[in-house]
C-alpha cells in the first residue's frame, strides 16, 4: 500500500508551536514517527508540508494519478472552513482520513467543526502524533477491506462480551 501524508499549514512549527497542546515533537520527528509505523505494516508513504490551500487542493487531486491507494490529511486551521478542501476529498476516489494531533472537539467552538470530515472516510483526533498512525491504520483497514467488530452499541443484545 502507498499512503500519502499531509500536513496543513503551520504543522511546519510543530515542536516550537504551543508545544502544551501540539506536544515537543518537531515536523521531522513526527513523520520518522509515521515512517517506522508504516514500515511495521508494509505501508509506503510520502510526507508533505504546505501552508498553501491550493497546493493541498493539487496534491489531493493528483494522488490516485500519482499512485497513492489513500491520503492520511491534517488540515490545520483548514479543517474549518475550507471548502475548497472539503470539496477536493470529496472528488477524489481514493479514501481520506483525516487527523488532528489535538482533539479539536475539546478546544475552543470555532475549532469543534470540520468542514473536511463529512467528506473523508474517517476522522481520527487528540492521540498527538498517534493519530496519524491510527490514520494509517484505518486506510489500510479500508484498501484491504478488513472489517472490525460493530461498536457495542449494534451488538445484539445480551450478547456475552469478553470480561478485561
Amino acid at each position: 500500500m502507498n499512503a500519502l501524508v499531509l500536513h496543513g499549514p503551520n504543522l511546519n512549527l510543530l515542536g516550537r508551536r504551543e508545544p502544551h497542546i501540539y506536544g515537543a515533537l518537531t515536523l521531522s520527528e513526527v513523520d520518522r514517527l509515521i515512517r517506522a509505523h508504516a514500515r511495521l505494516r508494509g505501508i509506503r508513504i510520502e510526507s508533505r508540508q504546505s501552508n498553501v490551500e491550493g497546493q493541498h487542493i493539487d496534491w489531493l487531486q493528483r494522488a490516485e494519478g500519482e499512485g497513492f491507494d489513500g491520503v492520511v490529511f491534517n488540515p490545520g486551521a483548514f479543517t474549518h472552513y475550507s471548502i475548497a478542501l472539503r470539496d477536493a476529498v470529496a472528488a477524489i476516489a481514493v479514501p481520506v482520513v483525516e487527523v488532528h494531533l489535538s482533539n479539536i472537539h475539546a478546544r475552543e467552538p470555532f475549532r469543534r467543526e470540520s468542514v473536511i470530515a463529512a467528506a473523508a472516510r474517517g476522522q481520527i483526533s487528540g492521540f498527538g502524533p498517534d493519530s496519524y498512525c491510527l490514520g494509517l491504520d484505518a486506510l489500510l483497514a479500508l484498501t484491504r477491506g478488513v472489517r472490525t467488530k460493530p461498536p457495542l452499541s449494534r451488538r445484539r443484545r445480551g450478547a456475552r462480551t469478553p470480561r478485561s
